[in-house]
């Protein structure tokens, strides 16, 4: 007898042989009143589906915001400044500027990593026209290194020409908008306390004509820069043969640390820069920022990986109903030979079926909505009447998505890990359940 019952089980099948997939698949494709759990699998893979989808554009916009946030402040900023430590001189005046600027940005220039160095004057003016009036901060750099800068020389949008800059001065969109002006108009730059009169101080007024009007895509730039020729600030500015900072761009703005952790790198510019020098790179100015979006991004994954986590808890809910309805099934296969392993797989691949198929379904979803997120941006912006994406608020102007497979692979790896794993527990419980407690009420 045990002879015969032993040649009748299947001891050679191999675990999930064909036998067990076909088994699956049956009952997953089942009608309802066939015991199939068919209308609670489409809500489970619907369910898994979306979360997937969701968790990879949100990582995608999230991921999209700092590449272009890190973009265009590298495409419009020096990499990394030196500021001269202030000092006094013989009649206790501070003096804040580098008298020896060539020999400073010499010296960065040749710091090896470094692009290109340049000196540059800085300060704040009031620029009018008429009855308008904006503050600008100004910044007096020489042509040539003004073309370095990406979004100052190709911006996004421009209006004349950024070599007729000796002649003029360039300015922000936002700026020009607010004096109401266009290229070849002339606008007054004033500068508080500039001149010395017999009668004391007095405001510097001068009068420049708008050669270039640009346009970058940070609001934050759009509405404040104005350029100017470097020894044309010299002079507006009372610098002297002076300038208030140098400023380099180099190959790897990542390599650059911040002042809480200064890098090799910062130590060999700041050694090249000198005794006096103060170095302060990008990070330390949008570190924060970017240090907020890196914690955000990973907030967000943890919450949506919650998401995920319940649409796959409705595969569980399915997975008990199919158990309870195959319960003959069960103990006909059992007393024909499959083993406990044999039904624990079975049922397993039911689970985890309905998770791989979601999860492919999702990611699908997730990289198409990525693909044409500005189409359907225009749409979900157009129906809700417009003014849903306020540049002056997000600082940029595109709604930015940038898709890494590595996203990709960890919003998929959750969700499958997940659906594998609660499948297990149900799968479970179908194997442990006897033949004849199965059969006893058939």
């Amino acid at each position: 007898m045990s002879d015969a019952a032993d040649r009748g089980r299947p001891r050679g099948a191999p675990p999930f042989a064909a036998h067990e997939w076909m088994i699956a698949w049956r009952y997953m494709r089942a009608r309802r009143r066939e015991g199939g759990i068919s209308v609670i699998v489409w809500y489970a893979l619907v369910g898994v589906a979306l979360a997937v989808g969701t968790l990879i554009v949100v990582m995608a916009v999230m991921v999209g915001f700092r590449a272009e946030f890190t973009d265009r402040i590298l495409g419009a900023e020096g990499h990394v400044k030196f500021y001269a430590a202030p000092v006094r001189d013989a009649n206790g005046n501070v003096i804040r500027s580098i008298e020896d600027y060539d020999a400073m940005t010499a010296r960065v220039a040749e710091v090896p990593g470094v692009i290109r160095a340049a000196p540059m004057v800085e300060a704040q003016a009031l620029v009018s026209k008429g009855s308008a009036n904006a503050g600008a901060l100004v910044r007096g750099e020489r042509l040539e290194d003004l073309r370095d800068l990406p979004y100052v020389a190709n911006p996004e949008e421009a209006l004349g020409a950024l070599d007729d800059l000796p002649r003029g001065i360039a300015i922000g969109w936002g700026v020009a908008q607010e004096l109401g002006v266009d290229v070849g108009d002339r606008v007054s730059m004033i500068l508080p306390g500039g001149q010395t009169t017999p009668f004391g101080t007095a405001p510097k007024v001068k009068g420049f004509e708008v050669v270039y009007i640009f346009r970058i895509g940070r609001t934050d730039v759009d509405k404040t820069r104005v350029y100017m020729t470097f020894e044309a600030a010299q002079d507006f500015f009372n610098r002297g043969d002076a300038a208030d900072q140098v400023e380099a761009i180099v190959e790897d703005p990542q390599a650059l640390g911040s002042r809480a952790s200064r890098s090799e790198f910062d130590q060999r510019l700041a050694a090249a820069a000198g005794p006096r020098a103060i170095v302060w790179s990008w990070k330390d100015a949008n570190g924060a920022f970017l240090s907020a979006l890196d914690t955000e991004r990973a907030v967000m994954f943890m919450i949506l990986s919650l998401v995920v986590l319940i649409a796959a808890l409705n595969i569980i809910s399915g997975l008990v109903m199919l158990v309870k309805n195959k319960g003959r099934d069960i103990g006909i296969l059992r007393t024909v030979g499959l083993t406990q392993g044999a039904i624990l797989r079975v049922f397993f691949l039911c689970g985890a079926g309905i998770g791989t198929l979601g999860t492919l379904i999702g990611v699908g979803l997730g990289i198409l909505f990525v693909i044409y997120i500005d189409p359907i941006f225009d749409v979900v912006n157009f129906f809700a009447g417009g003014g849903i994406w306020d540049p002056e608020i997000r600082m940029l102007t595109k709604f930015p998505a940038v898709l890494r497979w590595e996203d990709v692979a960890s919003a998929a790896g959750l969700a499958l890990a997940l659906s594998w794993f609660i499948t297990f527990f149900p799968a479970r419980k179908a194997a442990r359940l006897h033949p004849v407690e199965a059969l006893r009420y058939e």
